[in-house]
């Protein structure tokens, strides 16, 4: 197991009649992603129709590469999603340093930090 990795799952919960705008924003994001993010291993985002939300997990090599995501890749989208939705909590799983904690907590986000103590992967 990578003891590096982080992973990231939050909610979005769009606005009145923007559900759709919401999930097209987050396709640019993820295309965004793919495209120029080596250290995002997987983003996967799942709408609930009776909720007007979406719910994300993205998981990255390790916490650099979470800090090039909030500013090169996040950041530029962040007015549009602000614009459609208001934001739930993000839950951090994995060693995000303090700094980074912070830096996250400054962009106004309900944030949550979780240290990994024990699992496996198959």
């Amino acid at each position: 197991m990578d003891t590096n990795a982080v992973t990231v799952v939050y909610k979005w919960t769009a606005k009145p009649g923007q559900l759709d705008a919401l999930t097209g924003i987050y396709k640019g994001v993820t295309d965004a992603m793919k495209a120029n993010e080596p250290g995002a291993l997987a983003v996967h985002v799942y709408v609930s129709e009776s909720e007007g939300a979406i719910y994300v997990r993205d998981e990255f090599a390790d916490a650099n590469a979470v800090g090039f995501h909030l500013q090169e890749t996040a950041a530029p989208h962040f007015p549009s999603l602000l614009e459609v939705a208001e934001p739930g909590a993000f839950y951090f799983f994995g060693n995000v340093p303090s700094e980074m904690q912070a830096a996250v907590k400054g962009m106004g986000l309900a944030a949550e930090f979780c240290g990994h103590v024990a699992g496996f992967n198959r």
